[in-house]
């Protein structure tokens, strides 16, 4: 039991980790700055100057500028996956007489995602260019709370059109900036959020029907071996029934691999649940992450508002619109699966 109780502590941590990342990932002043603040001062001086720098180096390779790394840990952890998935669990569904059709769900999605994945890969996500930000401009107009008109990107030097950022990581503006996923190597913008969508939604459903699969064939273990009836002696002598966690144990020892296989499906499914949740969320009310953020604090801090409005905007809309650029559910779908090309003026 005590492997159990440690297992039970590890999960706690790990779900108070997500729940405090997706509590404070919006905010500047949060609990994670100030603790690393706090942690890294207490450590430095007991850091090697070369220990520091390759530290940095590490963060910033990874995080700040675009790499494949995490694109290769994906498939890593994929293949992990669907190699014990395949050699252990589809023959032991086999034995229980489970259909092709069911056994071949994931295999099937599994296709599908990497299809999505591709794409989320490969899909210019909607890059701002000198010779396109002109044109991109009139598709939607200034807020005048999040977007500001006359506002220049430094780097590129051009004047942003709205909903749009430059991405550090890429070096680039992108239209309708989301955010940049280091699992795919890419912005998510106006072009590819469909592709990032689905790539999600396949996501979840392959982790859930490998995750059903997987307890309906630990499930028919137990019954089939008798547990529930069954009984052990304590180190009492006395005899106890067998227990839930007795159970779990036992399933531990018997079949490892696919049970620590099992807990990480588990964990990804609810975990990338909850983020798909929230985008689709986003997508319904044709909001970006970028611009959700941004709503919670004070916006961005470099865009000033300007005293007048000018010819693309018009006038200044009404700030209390919380969902400014919301067309209704359909028009925000079929905003994101058919984005508007740049001839396309989009009114509010």
């Amino acid at each position: 039991m005590d492997f159990l109780t440690l297992f039970g502590i590890y999960v706690a941590v790990v779900l108070t980790c997500m729940f405090l990342v997706c509590k404070y990932s919006g905010q500047q002043h949060s609990p994670f700055n100030t603790l690393l603040s706090y942690v890294t001062k207490v450590v430095a001086p007991f850091t090697p100057q070369w220990l520091q720098r390759f530290s940095h180096w590490i963060v910033h390779r990874l995080f700040h500028q675009r790499s494949s790394l995490f694109i290769y840990l994906h498939i890593l952890l994929e293949g992990a996956v669907f190699a014990e998935f395949s050699l252990e669990v589809f023959g032991f569904c086999r034995e229980m007489d489970s259909s092709l059709t069911s056994l071949s769900v994931p295999y099937i999605l599994l296709a599908i995602k990497t299809f999505f994945f591709y794409l989320c890969i490969k899909t210019d996500p909607g890059t701002v260019t000198k010779k396109k930000a002109s044109s991109l401009t009139p598709i939607y107009p200034y807020d005048r709370r999040l977007f500001h008109p006359g506002v220049s990107c430094e780097t590129c030097q051009l004047i942003k059109p709205a909903r749009s950022k430059h991405c550090s990581v890429c070096n680039r503006c992108v239209h309708r900036f989301d955010h940049h996923c280091v699992w795919v190597n890419n912005c998510v913008g106006a072009r590819n959020t469909r592709y990032f969508l689905l790539y999600l939604l396949s996501v979840c459903g392959m982790a859930l029907a490998i995750g059903l699969l997987t307890a309906d064939m630990l499930l028919h273990a137990v019954l089939r071996s008798g547990m529930l009836r069954a009984s052990y002696v304590d180190e009492r002598g006395q005899q106890q029934p067998a227990g839930p966690l007795f159970i779990v144990q036992h399933l531990f020892l018997t079949f490892p691999r696919i049970v620590f296989m099992l807990g990480f499906v588990v964990f990804v499914f609810f975990l990338l649940a909850g983020y798909t949740m929230f985008h689709c969320f986003l997508a319904l009310v044709n909001q970006t992450s970028n611009e959700w953020f941004k709503s919670r604090g004070q916006g961005c801090r470099r865009c000033q508002p300007a005293p007048q409005a000018d010819g693309l905007c018009g006038p200044a809309p009404d700030r209390s619109e919380r969902y400014f650029y919301s067309r209704g559910l359909l028009g925000n779908l079929r905003e994101i699966f058919f984005p508007p090309n740049a001839s396309q003026k989009k009114g509010n």
